[in-house]
């Protein structure tokens, strides 16, 4: 899942993308509305978590034009009132759901997981492939009954290529769904990420290099 932040206050920003990062969630923020609007023509996300009053373009306009667009991205829009006219009207200009300051981060995090699994095609919660099985919502990975100990950034690639059904994958699209925007990174952060993730998920080897292309996880055993 890949979430774009749009939060104008600073500080509750990196408060709230910290929080994302360790749910393994790529994050991207954006602190104004024409920030926001640059991004999203740049990147596909499947949740814009939306504060309503912003700096530059209002919230309620970028919202207009994420709707107007067409694209499948979901909208948590977020705002210091929390009036029942307030969510009538963030919900009328398109959002899919709304979320009124201060709040719960335990809910927040809920609603945009919740959000993330409808701007992509259903999937059980729990994968398991070629002996692996990956628990999502635990954020919990075994492979034979043997529990892994991975970092957010092994978890987050294992979940891509488990996701990918035994396609493979590319590093751009690995980097696009486990790395955040703001971070440096490249095709050697990826490789060094994936073999220690082989190297934990231990013999025999079910992650498979294909030159030129990209990784792909065995489905079976």
């Amino acid at each position: 899942m890949r979430v774009l932040l749009v939060e104008d206050d600073e500080y509750l920003a990196e408060l709230i993308a910290e929080g994302l990062w360790t749910q393994s969630i790529a994050t991207d923020v954006a602190n104004d509305g024409a920030e926001a609007l640059r991004r999203l023509e740049a990147m596909d996300y499947d949740v814009l978590v939306l504060d309503r009053d912003l700096p530059e373009v209002h919230g309620d306009e970028v919202c207009r034009q994420v709707v107007d667009s067409g694209r499948l991205t979901r909208i948590l829009m977020l705002t210091a009132s929390g009036t029942v006219r307030d969510r009538v009207d963030g919900l009328g200009l398109g959002a899919d759901d709304y979320l009124p300051k201060p709040f719960s981060y335990d809910e927040l995090v809920a609603r945009v997981l919740a959000l993330g699994r409808r701007a992509r095609p259903a999937l059980p919660p729990v994968m398991e492939r070629a002996g692996v099985v990956l628990d999502i919502p635990r954020r919990q990975a075994y492979r034979d009954g043997r529990r892994l100990d991975l970092s957010r950034k092994e978890f987050a690639v294992l979940e891509a290529l488990m996701r990918a059904d035994g396609m493979v994958i590319g590093v751009d699209d690995l980097i696009e769904e486990a790395w955040e925007e703001h971070i440096s990174y490249n095709s050697n952060a990826v490789r060094v990420t994936v073999s220690k993730l082989r190297s934990k998920l231990g013999l025999p080897p079910v992650v498979e290099t294909v030159p030129g292309s990209g990784y792909r996880m065995k489905t079976s055993g």
